[in-house]
């Protein structure tokens, strides 16, 4: 009895720990794509990646004393207009963490132009794909 106990949680504790690493390979998937979109400048393809609510939340960023608030349809506007993006970066994941249906990553985007650590939060929709739903930046 002991045994057929301690066989069923190890192969339960198996099946979490595969099904929480494809969800890491899938936010990962996501951000990966999000960011070589923004280096297209292809505000369509990034469009897909964003869920409805996204925001860049930008805390004292480029001489700010502030915290300032970029809407999704506003940073697409700047990726339309080449302000924001065109820029190929590497990126590093230095962290993702996985809560259900919210996730958290923690990003280092390095490219020639500029470098910038990000805490990205994204959520996962019914559909079962992961969105960004906000963007923190810390530039160096």
């Amino acid at each position: 009895m002991k045994k057929s106990i301690l066989v069923g949680f190890l192969g339960l504790l198996g099946f979490t720990t595969s099904a929480q690493e494809a969800e890491v390979k899938a936010v990962k998937q996501t951000i990966t794509a999000f960011a070589a979109a923004g280096d297209r400048q292809d505000a369509v393809a990034l469009a897909a990646y964003l869920d409805a609510h996204y925001r860049i939340v930008m805390n004292r960023l480029f001489g700010s004393k502030t915290v300032v608030t970029m809407p999704r349809e506003a940073y697409l506007d700047k990726i339309r207009k080449k302000e924001f993006g065109g820029d190929k970066r590497v990126l590093e994941f230095k962290e993702v963490l996985i809560n259900g249906t919210t996730a958290m990553a923690r990003v280092n985007f390095k490219g020639s132009k500029m470098t910038f650590h990000s805490i990205i939060v994204l959520v996962k929709n019914e559909a079962g794909k992961w969105l960004l739903v906000s963007d923190t930046p810390v530039v160096l």
